[in-house]
């Protein structure tokens, strides 16, 4: 394997270092998305039990028991449940805009790659070309095929390194995109759902 990148030339390894920093992108944002999952309706369930009986404490200690995006915007909405519902609005679609920052945490850079990992690929098919006609240009016909070939294989080797970390990578870059959207079109329409909850029975205009 390490010869098969050594034909690559220089131009290889820089496409080696983007598909280790896309595979630790990949394999971190996977495993946040892992942890923050949650049972929704359940944590609902639990929260609105606790401030049905005037409990906040123990519904805000449910809310921190839970990493996910929901229990955030559940917390916003009970800490805040002595305001107007108006501004209750906006202070729950305030919270879920800023969990948006941490859903897309090096997401963007993942797409950076998708985009620049042909181009380098490219740059080594063109170091590659380049060195099979420098050879046929200083020496005219070559007997040795594999001089010229050694040329031919450093072109190649980058443009395939670069198109299979591309695709790759724009694979993931749309899944991950499309969990983001998901999960942010989610807390904005459970705001009026949590609000009707916050401000229901004895849940609201209360501090405890």
């Amino acid at each position: 394997m390490f010869e098969f990148f050594q034909k690559g030339g220089i131009v290889i390894w820089f496409i080696v270092a983007l598909s280790a920093v896309a595979v630790a992108i990949i394999i971190e944002r996977l495993l946040y998305f892992r942890r923050i999952a949650t049972d929704e309706e359940k944590l609902y369930a639990h929260v609105k039990l606790s401030l049905e009986k005037g409990h906040f404490d123990e519904a805000l200690a449910i809310c921190d028991q839970n990493l996910s995006p929901f229990s955030s915007l559940l917390r916003a909405g009970i800490e805040n449940r002595a305001y107007p519902e108006q501004t209750q609005r906006e202070m729950l679609k305030e919270a879920a805009a800023q969990e948006e920052p941490e859903l897309e945490r090096n997401v963007s850079a993942l797409g950076t790659i998708a985009n620049i990992a042909p181009l380098i690929g490219l740059l080594g098919t063109v170091t590659g070309t380049m060195k099979a006609l420098g050879v046929l240009g200083r020496f005219g016909a070559v007997s040795d095929p594999s001089v010229i070939a050694t040329g031919v294989s450093e072109a190649l080797i980058n443009t395939v390194g670069g198109i299979i970390v591309a695709v790759l990578s724009v694979i993931f870059y749309n899944y991950l995109v499309g969990k983001v959207n998901l999960i942010m079109l989610k807390l904005e329409s459970q705001v009026t759902s949590l609000l009707a909850m916050v401000n229901s029975g004895g849940a609201g205009r209360t501090r405890s």
